[in-house]
């Protein structure tokens, strides 16, 4: 499997993504500055977390702008698998690719933790974990209080789009264990197609047992296998 992991100025957790997917996964990875107009024959595109042109205006919305995401969309659009990882999740709302929008978290305070993921394991990017698994990734945002209209939000559940919420140690979703305001605990998101997911959380923070688990991992081996079967 091909990777491309797309940095914007201000990027800064690309280092992270190459280590989990080249180093850890040994999958085939690249770096493809922002400026650049072509992907090249990848099978999945990364767009990582970080603080793209320093979140000026709105948190990923200059990048959005950027020349790559023409051909990002381009990609999307014809079935490509797209992740967007925390600042990566807001360029993907900001270039429509997912509904909704991510603010201010409800506290008005940066956090940066471990929390717990109940998953829906109904996409490809999911498949390899159990159903209702709770996982453990870490979060580290600002903005990242998920929110849209209520026809957004009863369509992202009626077409089981909500891949990854907030949750407690056993499973439990509740206003206790959502720790930034997202409404109705949204951590992660596919598009209507389900080859665009968005999430908060950082799965290549959770790359290794050594630095805290490896749950994050389980992503990536499910699109690759996914990739794999064609």
């Amino acid at each position: 499997m091909k990777i491309g992991i797309v940095v914007f100025p201000g990027t800064w957790s690309e280092s992270d993504t190459f280590y989990a997917t080249k180093d850890i996964l040994g999958f085939q990875t690249e770096y493809i500055w922002h400026k650049d107009q072509k992907l090249n024959n990848l099978d999945l595109v990364v767009l990582p977390g970080g603080f793209s042109y320093g979140d000026y205006l709105r948190t990923g919305a200059i990048a959005s702008f950027s020349p790559i995401m023409e051909d990002v969309i381009k990609f999307a659009n014809n079935g490509g698998p797209v992740i967007g990882i925390c600042n990566g999740f807001q360029i993907l709302c900001e270039s429509k690719l997912l509904p909704g929008i991510l603010i201010r978290n409800k506290n008005l305070s940066f956090i940066c933790e471990w929390s717990n993921l109940l998953v829906n394991n109904q996409s490809k990017f999911t498949d390899e974990y159990q159903n209702k698994e709770v996982i453990k990734i870490p979060i580290s945002h600002g903005e990242g209080n998920y929110q849209a209209d209520r026809y957004t939000i009863d369509q992202l559940e009626d077409e089981n789009r909500i891949i990854f919420r907030y949750c407690s140690n056993d499973g439990t979703v509740n206003e206790i264990n959502n720790p930034n305001g997202s409404i109705n605990n949204i951590a992660g998101i596919t598009n209507k197609a389900g080859n665009v997911l968005g999430m908060m959380p950082h799965p290549e923070k959770a790359s290794e047992k050594l630095i805290g688990g490896d749950d994050g991992l389980t992503i990536f081996k499910s699109i690759m296998k996914k990739v794999s079967d064609g």
